[in-house]
Parts: C-alpha cells; sequence; structure tokens
C-alpha cells in the first residue's frame, strides 16, 4: 500500500506564509492534528483531506498524493 503524502507546508507559504494554527482553525481541527498531518505522521480522514484541499484553495490531488 502506498503512503500518503502531502504538499501542505509548501502550499500555505503559497497561501500568505499561513501558520499552521490558522490553517488548523480553518479546516477545524486541532493544530497538533495538522502538524501531525503536515509531516506525514498522521493521515487525515477524507473529510479533514477535503477541508484541508478547500482551506488552501487548491484541489485535493494538489494537496494530497501517493508516494
Amino acid at each position: 500500500m502506498a503512503a500518503l503524502a502531502n504538499t501542505i507546508r509548501r502550499l500555505r507559504f503559497d497561501r500568505g506564509e499561513m501558520t499552521p494554527a490558522e490553517l488548523a482553525a480553518k479546516v477545524c481541527v486541532t493544530r497538533q492534528t495538522n502538524n501531525a498531518i503536515e509531516q506525514n505522521k498522521y493521515a487525515p480522514s477524507l473529510d479533514t483531506a477535503f477541508r484541508t484541499a478547500e482551506a488552501l484553495g487548491v484541489p485535493i490531488g494538489d494537496a494530497f498524493s501517493c508516494r
């Protein structure tokens, strides 16, 4: 099974250097959860992945991919 990878950190900076806490608030998760997802230590639920991509203003495929 392929691992889930993400580009959240880069996308945050592309969006005016949004902090992890700001993104977490927009996605309705804790800052700790957001950090774990961003560091590939935790795979988000499908709902959280879609909300993250929406908060970053990108299609889900631009935020998450299989590696």
